[in-house]
C-alpha cells in the first residue's frame, strides 16, 4: 500500500514541474529568439541502504528543441536574425560568451553596441564599440558599417564585424539567463559561413497548439494521481477496519 501511494504521491509533484516548463514556454511565446524546452518523465529506482524496490516519478528537462522560428520582418536597420543555422555571440556579466539566435541590437550611452536581451554583441577582439554616428548598418557577414557624424553620406567606415559562430548543437545548453551556452564553457569559432538578414526578428519557435494540448494532458495526469492517492487512503481505511473487527 505504501508503495502505491509512494508513487502515486511522486507523480502528482512531479507532473506540477512539468506544467511548470510547458506554462513558462506559453510565456515566452512573443519573446523573440525563445527555444523552448523540452519535458519528459521517467521512473527511477530508489537507492539506499537496502535493495531498491521502489520506484519514483520523475520528470527532467532532456534539452532544447533548436530549430528556427518565422523571421518577422520589421523594417529596423539594427534588428538582424541569423539566416540558416547560427548564432550571435555575445557576452555575459560574468565575461563569457553565450549565444543567441536574433538580435534586436541598440547602442548605449557609452557607444557598446548591445542585443536585445541587454548584453554586449562581440566583434573581433571583445565587445564592439561603436563611435558617434548617423547611420550604422549590419552587413549579410556581421560587418558593422557607420557614417560618422559629419561626413557625406557616400563615406561608410566599418568599425567591427560581429562574432558568428555554428559549433554543434550536442554542446550546446540554455543557462539560467535564457541564452545558449556550450556545454564544456569553451568560447565556440567564428564561423564565415554564418549569415545575417538585417530588418528582420526570429520569432519563439513556441507552438501554443501543442503546449496546450501537453497543459491540458498533465492536468488530467494531476488528477489521476490524487484519484490514486484518496484510493490508497480509503483502502487503508478499509483495512484497517478488517483489523480492528479481527
Amino acid at each position: 500500500m505504501d508503495k502505491y501511494l509512494y508513487v502515486a504521491m511522486t507523480g502528482a509533484s512531479q507532473n506540477a514541474l512539468a506544467q511548470k516548463a510547458h506554462a513558462n514556454n506559453l510565456a515566452n511565446i512573443s519573446t523573440n529568439g525563445f527555444q523552448k524546452d523540452l519535458e519528459q518523465a521517467r521512473s527511477m529506482p530508489v537507492f539506499g541502504d537496502s535493495f531498491p524496490a521502489r520506484a519514483f516519478a520523475m520528470s527532467e528537462r532532456p534539452g532544447t528543441d533548436f530549430s528556427p522560428g518565422s523571421l518577422v520582418e520589421t523594417g529596423r536597420d539594427l534588428d538582424v536574425a541569423v539566416q540558416g543555422n547560427g548564432w550571435i555571440a555575445v557576452q555575459t556579466p560574468d565575461g563569457t560568451e553565450s549565444y543567441v539566435r536574433t538580435g534586436s541590437l541598440n547602442v548605449d550611452a557609452l557607444g557598446v553596441l548591445r542585443a536585445g536581451n541587454g548584453m554586449p554583441v562581440i566583434g573581433n577582439g571583445g565587445p564592439i564599440a561603436v563611435p558617434p554616428e548617423q547611420q550604422i548598418e549590419v552587413g549579410e557577414d556581421g560587418t558593422i558599417s557607420i557614417r560618422a557624424l559629419g561626413e557625406g553620406p557616400r563615406v561608410m567606415a566599418e568599425v567591427d564585424r560581429i562574432k558568428l559562430v555554428n559549433p554543434d548543437l550536442k554542446n550546446m545548453t540554455k543557462g539560467l539567463d535564457g541564452s545558449i551556452h556550450t556545454k564544456d564553457g569553451q568560447p565556440a569559432q567564428a564561423d564565415a559561413n554564418v549569415k545575417l538578414v538585417s530588418g528582420f526578428l526570429e520569432s519563439s519557435n513556441v507552438n501554443a497548439v501543442e503546449e496546450m494540448t501537453s497543459v491540458l494532458a498533465l492536468a488530467k495526469q494531476f488528477e489521476l494521481h490524487i484519484k490514486m492517492m484518496n484510493t490508497a487512503k480509503d483502502d487503508d481505511q478499509a483495512m484497517a477496519r478488517v483489523l480492528q473487527i479481527s
